[in-house]
């Protein structure tokens, strides 16, 4: 059987990889709040999208979808505060990022409900 790359498990790995080193940043420039919140949101995508690829049934597959898609959210919520916000890091390519895994996991809801 041949092993087919999982996209969304890469993109989201790949992501949290992004954030993470976007967080050391943050902490060298001491927004430790920030930092610890984007932390948590963003490295719970991929863990909740990670479980779903183990899931129990159809259902606990979306709902691990669904939750992954509230952190997604709160991911953006953060990363545009530090848009915003006065002396924080540029995130336009991790809000491009984010935005898109976003398409991928809402895609991913919707198709798996119709099936």
């Amino acid at each position: 059987m041949e092993n087919k790359e999982n996209i969304i498990v890469t993109l989201t790995f790949k992501f949290a990889l992004e954030i993470i080193s976007y967080c050391d940043t943050l902490q060298e420039n001491r927004k430790f709040v920030i930092a610890n919140q984007l932390l948590k949101s963003r490295t719970s995508i991929g863990a909740n999208i990670r479980e779903a690829q183990n899931a129990e049934s159809k259902a606990d597959f979306i709902h691990k979808f669904k939750i992954s898609a509230k952190e997604i959210e709160e991911t953006i919520y953060w990363l545009e505060l530090c848009k915003y916000s006065k002396d924080y890091p540029n995130v336009d390519q991790l809000l491009d990022q984010v935005n898109a895994i976003s398409r991928v996991v809402n895609k991913i809801i919707i198709t798996s409900k119709q099936k």
